[in-house]
């Protein structure tokens, strides 16, 4: 196989290839990631029996980590919006934070909602409440994306008990808890750029240019299925609605949090792991959500949940086929050499750490790789630096935040279930992203200025 330099310039043309056949061409973005993922194997001189299998195992692999969760979370969304539930809550979240604050709002929820659960429910369970939110605002659906993706990116890639963190902690042999204190307020600096202010930077630039959003053919049919659920009498209450979007979250919650509270040999922690498990916690959801919602529902469950999954599995296969790519990339090799040549270089740990870490995530696409990999590399040179490693930890989680690219199927979950293109999705999750990580680095550095003051961080 092809290895060292030409390695980022197979990169790169791949990734051009890609763009340009989807954007340009108009070409299906299922069909042109596919194609991309042979040709990239083909160019890297990847072994013919090794290619199909690479293509296969990351399509397959993707699909099954988040199909069922998805096919179960548009189904609900799709109850929770025909109740009315979408616009119980879009209008408590109004009334609560003012028209002006909304997406800040939206953004605050997804950044707690993203700390036990997985950020593919997020996104299902978040995209048509941004709909919602943005008709009834006239606020661009941008700035919503924005703030509630990159908040649920960022708990994603730094907060505890999520795998990566959990992860970077126990490679460096950190405590868990100074930890999370840490980790979780930094992060809140990196939502505060990424999402909140560079969602308004969105909104302005969209308003300024005069630019219409075109609605699809369900987007229509959505909003006028809104405008008539305003004059109805009989509506669902906010606190039913929430009831309905909670009780998956929860769940998953137990379930996330019971295996670090609780001993590892507690005969509790089994069952409350498989309660809390994603799949299982949606597909109750849905089932007390026909329960919750059938007073306010008036045609039939099964034809509403039935045009949720029409719209479905489009968006699973693109989401899938950038999964396979993501895993082509990732057999390339190409993350371990970019992290080898910046390792090299004379650059401070902590920058290093962060550095390293959006490298290998820009490669390969996945963020708990990305972050393991750099804090097993760099733990040796972080203590003979004595820097601090909770902080440095924390700087190698902020690498993990952005810059997120097609080989990486969360970037098509993002683009498709909100309905924007890929151009805004560059701008409203990939920017917005990297722009959060670098506020997540700033306040780290700044609290590096105040390492032998502050408690936990030597």
């Amino acid at each position: 196989m092809v290895t060292g330099p030409l390695l980022i310039v197979i990169f790169i043309v791949s990734l051009t290839i890609l763009l340009v056949t989807i954007i340009k061409f108009k070409l299906n973005a299922f069909v042109s990631l596919i194609i991309t993922s042979f040709l990239t194997a083909l160019l890297v001189r990847m072994p013919f029996g090794d290619i199909t299998s690479a293509v296969a195992d990351g399509f397959s692999g993707t699909i099954g980590g988040i199909g069922i969760v998805t096919g179960m979370g548009v189904m609900l969304g799709m109850l929770l919006f025909e109740s009315g539930g979408i616009n119980a809550i879009a209008d408590k979240m109004i009334h609560l934070f003012g028209e002006k604050n909304s997406p800040a709002g939206l953004g605050i929820a997804a950044y707690f909602a993203g700390i036990p659960v997985f950020g593919d429910v997020v996104t299902v369970l978040f995209s048509t409440m941004v709909r919602a939110l943005s008709r009834k605002t006239n606020i661009s659906r941008l700035s919503f994306v924005s703030c509630y993706a990159v908040a649920a990116s960022i708990t994603a890639a730094c907060v505890i008990p999520t795998a990566g963190p959990l992860a970077v902690c126990e490679n460096m042999g950190l405590n868990i808890g100074v930890f999370f204190v840490y980790s979780t307020l930094a992060g809140l600096v990196g939502f505060l750029t990424g999402g909140i202010l560079w969602g308004k930077y969105l909104d302005r630039k969209e308003k300024k240019s005069g630019y219409v959003r075109k609605l699809d053919e369900f987007e229509l049919e959505e909003q006028k299925t809104m405008e008539k659920e305003e004059s109805i009498n009989k509506k669902i209450s906010f606190g039913a609605a929430m009831l309905i979007l909670l009780i998956p979250i929860l769940m998953i919650v137990i379930g996330s949090f019971a295996s670090v509270l609780l001993p590892e040999n507690n005969t509790v922690v089994p069952f409350l792991a498989f309660i809390g498990n994603k799949n299982l916690a949606m597909a109750v959801g849905v089932i007390c959500s026909m329960l919750i919602a059938k007073p306010y529902i008036k045609g039939s469950m099964n034809e509403i949940m039935g045009r949720g999954l029409d719209q479905v599995g489009m968006i699973l296969l693109i989401t899938g086929a950038g999964g396979a790519f993501g895993k082509v990339i990732q057999l390339t090799g190409i993350g371990d050499y970019m992290a080898q040549v910046f390792g090299n270089l004379h650059i401070p740990v902590l920058i290093l750490g962060f550095v390293l870490a959006q490298i290998i995530r820009l490669a390969q696409g996945s963020t708990t790789v990305a972050i393991t990999t750099t804090s097993a590399i760099l733990y040796s040179t972080v203590i003979a630096a004595g820097t601090s490693p909770i902080l440095a930890a924390v700087a190698i989680c902020a690498g993990g935040v952005g810059l997120s690219l097609p080989n990486d199927s969360g970037f098509w979950s993002i683009s498709k279930f909100n309905r924007i293109s890929i151009q805004e999705t560059f701008r409203c999750w990939t920017v917005g992203g990297f722009i959060g990580g670098l506020g997540i680095l700033g306040a780290v550095l700044i609290l590096s200025l105040f390492q032998n003051v502050l408690p936990g961080l030597v």
